[in-house]
């Protein structure tokens, strides 16, 4: 089953980084073959995920528009990256605050604590890192 799990969180994070890939492009990135991707995509579909598949030459899956925002996987410098932003934002822009914070206080969590730290510094001088 954490094999299955983990195919799967690496599915969505595929499908969220282009906004189109072909059966055949999937099951080469993930190291399974095709017949997989789309018991994959059936899997997600069945857990809510808006998976379209269009048929064809240029065909393949993508999230639907206007779908939900997907659980994202941040590798440690995006996340550093989008807490910048985020503090930075709410330092600047009015009406953001209280939504600035509830990202925040999601995100904080899955930031390491020197990286954390980093971006309050960063936000406070109101530059990258």
């Amino acid at each position: 089953m954490r094999h299955t799990a983990h195919r799967l969180l690496r599915l969505i994070a595929l499908l969220q980084a282009r906004r189109q890939w072909s059966g055949a492009e999937l099951a080469e990135r993930m190291g399974v073959d095709r017949r997989s991707i789309r018991r994959d995509i059936e899997r997600l579909r069945e857990l809510g995920y808006p998976v379209q598949a269009s048929a064809g030459v240029g065909g393949g899956y993508q999230v639907g528009a206007g779908a939900p925002v997907l659980p994202m996987l941040l590798d440690e410098e995006e996340a550093t990256t989008l807490a910048i932003a985020l503090r930075a934002a709410s330092a600047t822009v009015a009406g953001i605050d209280d939504t600035a914070r509830g990202l925040l206080s999601k995100l904080d969590p899955l930031v390491p604590t020197r990286r954390r730290q980093q971006a309050g510094e960063c936000a406070g001088r109101g530059h990258p890192a």
